[in-house]
């Protein structure tokens, strides 16, 4: 473990992200004010054509995002459109069908196909099927991080060797340096296969956010190496110090954004889970306020099948409960079957 994480380049230079500053938090949204997973007001132009079987929006969005590298913001995008395309495929079948080399149909379709696998028994066999795909992705726009992405949670999940997952690590970071997906997919991986090796996963978390700019997505990569630790349930332990240094360096991370902002909401709501598990309320409450009406399926989904209900009897129980415990369950994963990280097994879970 120790010798393959030495061997993680270190980030070459680092990248300029416009700053924003947190605007004060209204009161929290009502119950059936809050929506789960929302889009941006870019995005849900591109879903609401699709609905109606239209692809253009889709096609201009995913140019514009390639066209001013916008990365993280394509990333985000592509994920969403592909899992729209798995439960309505039609509007992606005629995009694929009339532009076959448009880099946005491209990416769509390798991560639906990589999606798709994914829940199968057979998945490593299924993912290896998917291999040209990625290579046509990554072939469309040399510059673009984002087939890199997928190409290291395929790794993952067709259980590859660390030389090659090294390699494709090395071909991500040179087109971004501070890619969260790219970090987070190279993350889940070291968990994968050292399983219980959390001081090693917060090493690599921690080297990557001490190089990253300070509104970069990767400041929250220790506290996904938190959520990883509170969740896993085996290791040895980690430090209370460290495990609070990751939440307040994603404290931070968060008071940049404006409050009721969809773009930080996972990030988050992934850290309201984090707070909430080291018994530390108040910060647990501001990060429920600045979240508002934004929850996110990811953590909640992970503790349950209906994650909107779940965050709005997680939201109840911290504003009324003062400082007591959270009930059994809203903290804790169900028993299921889990994937190499101590998470239930999803076609998201990726």
């Amino acid at each position: 473990m120790v010798g393959t994480m030495a061997l993680l380049p270190s980030f070459i230079r680092p990248t300029r992200m416009t700053k924003r500053s947190a605007r004060p938090a209204a009161r929290p949204p009502a119950g059936d004010e809050v929506v789960l997973d929302a889009p941006d007001d870019r995005l849900s132009p591109a879903l609401v054509a699709a609905a109606r079987g239209e692809y253009a929006a889709a096609a201009g969005l995913l140019a514009a995002t390639r066209a001013a590298a916008e990365w993280e913001n394509r990333d985000r995008y592509v994920r969403r459109l592909a899992a729209f395309a798995r439960s309505r495929p039609e509007w992606y079948e005629q995009w694929r069908a009339a532009a076959p080399d448009h880099p946005g149909a491209l990416l769509v379709g390798t991560q639906l196909a990589v999606d798709r696998a994914w829940p199968s028994p057979a998945r490593a066999e299924l993912l290896r099927e998917t291999s040209p795909l990625i290579t046509a992705a990554a072939r469309a726009d040399d510059r673009d991080p984002v087939p890199w992405r997928i190409a290291l949670d395929h790794a993952r999940g067709s259980r590859a060797g660390h030389r090659y997952f090294e390699e494709l690590w090395e071909a991500a970071v040179r087109r971004a340096p501070h890619h969260y997906g790219c970090h987070v997919a190279a993350l889940r991986y070291l968990a994968t296969f050292w399983h219980g090796s959390h001081s090693e996963c917060f090493d690599f978390a921690d080297r990557a956010a001490q190089d990253a700019p300070d509104g970069s997505l990767v400041q929250a990569l220790p506290a996904r190496a938190a959520f990883g630790y509170l969740t896993d349930g085996c290791g040895p332990e980690v430090p209370r110090a460290r495990l609070d240094a990751a939440a307040d360096r994603a404290i931070a991370l968060s008071g940049r954004f404006p409050a009721a902002d969809p773009w930080p909401a996972e990030v988050r709501n992934k850290l309201l889970y984090v707070l909430l598990r080291l018994d530390r309320w108040e910060d647990a409450r501001t990060q429920l306020r600045l979240i508002g009406p934004y929850a996110t399926s990811f953590p909640w989904d992970r503790l349950s099948d209906d994650p909107l209900g779940h965050f709005l009897r997680l939201r109840e129980h911290l504003e009324t409960a003062g400082p007591r415990p959270a009930p059994d369950g809203l903290l804790t994963a169900p028993p299921g079957p889990l994937d190499g990280h101590g998470e239930h097994a999803r076609a998201g879970d990726h």
